[in-house]
C-alpha cells in the first residue's frame, strides 16, 4: 500500500524559505515520479512541482517555477521542496503524491495523496 507523509509546514514569515518533506513507503521509489500539489482555501488543488527520483527531471507550475525547488533522497525515499521568498498567496495545504511521469496532466489528474501539511504565511 502506497503510503505518503508530507511534513514541515507552520507558520512562516513572508519571504521566508521553508522546506517541506514527503516520506514515501509501500512501493519502490525510484520507479515512480513524486508530484506535490497545494490547495487554497475556498480554491482547488493545483499542481506545483514534480521530480522523477531516477533521472532527477523536474517539472514546475508558473506559479512557482523560480522560487521553488523539489529535490529526492533515495536512499531515505524522501521528496522535498524547498521554498524561497514565500509570500501570502504560497499560503495553502500542501500535498505530495506518486505518480507515472513529471507533467502538468499527470500531477491534475493524480488520485492519491498525503495528508497533507499546512503553511501559513504572515505578513
Amino acid at each position: 500500500e502506497v503510503q505518503l507523509v508530507e511534513s514541515g509546514g507552520g507558520l512562516v514569515q513572508a519571504g521566508g524559505s521553508p522546506t517541506l518533506s514527503c516520506e514515501a513507503s509501500g512501493y519502490y521509489f525510484d520507479d515512480y515520479a513524486i508530484g506535490w500539489a497545494r490547495q487554497i482555501p475556498g480554491k482547488k488543488r493545483e499542481g506545483s512541482s514534480c521530480i522523477n527520483p531516477r533521472d532527477g527531471y523536474t517539472w514546475y507550475s508558473d506559479s512557482v517555477k523560480g522560487r521553488f525547488t523539489v529535490s529526492s533522497d533515495n536512499a531515505k525515499e524522501t521528496a522535498s521542496l524547498h521554498m524561497t521568498n514565500v509570500d501570502p498567496e504560497d499560503a495553502a495545504t500542501y500535498y505530495c503524491t506518486v505518480l507515472n511521469a513529471c507533467t502538468s496532466t499527470r500531477v491534475s489528474l493524480a488520485d492519491i495523496w498525503g495528508q497533507g501539511t499546512q503553511v501559513t504565511v504572515s505578513s
